[in-house]
């Protein structure tokens, strides 16, 4: 086999680049790894992982991701809009030089009123944000998500990433 054929049938070789999710999966191992080995660690440097491209481009993807993406906030603009009339580059690269200035606000949410569940008649209010909004709210939770997860002991499963009320209750009924 020659030595520069790719292992893997066409994987990366070790010392190639590497994607922003990739990247993101291996800032979020070491956050984690940093707040469990020392519960009282001061982190300092948060905002460069949450303005890093990667980060970024990994929140937009889950925002893209999301049944919401099609809704607009109060600028009117839908996820859609911004990847064909701004384009998602740009997009990210105007956000990120904002939020690296300090100029960023997040505007006002738009108020919808939903039906509540149940048929009752009564509604509630939804808050729908920008789609900048939410990208940052996304990149925040990316870079905060891992380090208070070190935190939870693994009998809690309120409000955690792959857990539910189900799985608390299947663990304490016995079979």
């Amino acid at each position: 086999m020659p030595k520069d054929a790719p292992p893997n049938g066409g994987a990366l070789p070790e010392d190639g680049p590497i994607g922003p999710r990739r990247r993101v999966s291996e800032m979020q191992a070491k956050l984690h790894r940093w707040a469990a080995a020392d519960p009282g660690r001061r982190f300092d440097d948060l905002f460069n992982f949450v303005c890093d491209p990667a980060t970024l481009i990994v929140a937009f993807d889950r925002v893209a991701g999301n049944t919401g993406s099609r809704t607009a906030g109060v600028d009117g603009l839908t996820v859609a809009d911004v990847e064909e009339q701004v384009g998602v580059p740009g997009f990210l690269a105007d956000l990120r030089a904002r939020l690296r200035a300090g100029t960023f606000r997040p505007l006002p949410v738009r108020e919808r009123k939903i039906p509540k569940p149940g048929g009752s008649g009564k509604v509630r209010s939804l808050g729908i944000p920008t789609v900048a909004d939410r990208v940052v709210q996304a990149a925040l939770k990316l870079v905060l998500e891992p380090i208070f997860e070190a935190d939870f002991v693994p009998v809690s499963y309120g409000f955690r990433p792959m857990r539910r009320a189900h799985d608390a209750i299947a663990e304490r009924t016995p079979v």
